[in-house]
């Protein structure tokens, strides 16, 4: 791998994105932040034609350790080949009512990001849906249908991890209403 592609760089991006985020989002402890993986893409290759388990748990590794202390659950979304299910914690599903469905995902059916994730959390769950508060997708895997609705761009300044194509979003309370209806300015 070039430079551009070492495991401080990776690293340091992914972070550098979670934080920004984040500071974006203001996710609040217990709520759910997905993220969708192409390690192929990572490596300026055709998304699901390249695996690499060491960059999976490389972004795995570095975005955990920014969420878990904030109390805040990651979803690491599956490949099309899991039908983009999701790996969490147990306490998230049960939390927020999952249910479990039953599949491990691997390197050529999951991917990557997901395998790292449901090898790293403390009781992994694989649920086929969630509705999370905001959500990272590294290399165009398509996270939106995870979302809660009314989802917002949420643009950092950078838009590439190696490769990869970085797509951020946040998600807001849906205003209802009319003309004559009052909107909490807080609520953005």
């Amino acid at each position: 791998m070039s430079d551009l592609y070492t495991k401080e760089e990776i690293s340091r991006l992914a972070e550098k994105a979670l934080l920004e985020l984040l500071e974006a989002a203001r996710l609040e402890e217990g709520e759910i932040l997905v993220v969708g993986c192409s390690t192929s893409e990572v490596q300026k290759k055709t998304i699901g034609s390249a695996s690499n388990e060491a960059i999976g748990e490389w972004i795995f590794e570095s975005l955990q350790k920014i969420l878990k202390p904030r109390g805040i659950f990651l979803a690491a979304q599956c490949c099309e080949h899991l039908n983009r299910a999701l790996v969490i914690e147990a306490a998230a599903a049960k939390k927020y009512g999952y249910p479990r469905v039953n599949a491990v995902p691997h390197l050529h059916a999951g991917g990557s990001f997901a395998t790292a994730a449901y090898a790293g959390f403390e009781e992994p769950y694989l649920v086929e849906s969630i509705q999370a508060a905001a959500g990272m997708d590294i290399g165009d895997t398509l996270i939106g249908m995870h979302l809660r609705p009314v989802a917002v761009p949420v643009r950092i300044s950078f838009d590439h991890i190696g490769g990869a194509h970085l797509t951020l979003a946040r998600t807001r309370p849906k205003y209802i209403g009319g003309e004559r209806a009052l909107y909490d300015p807080n609520m953005k």
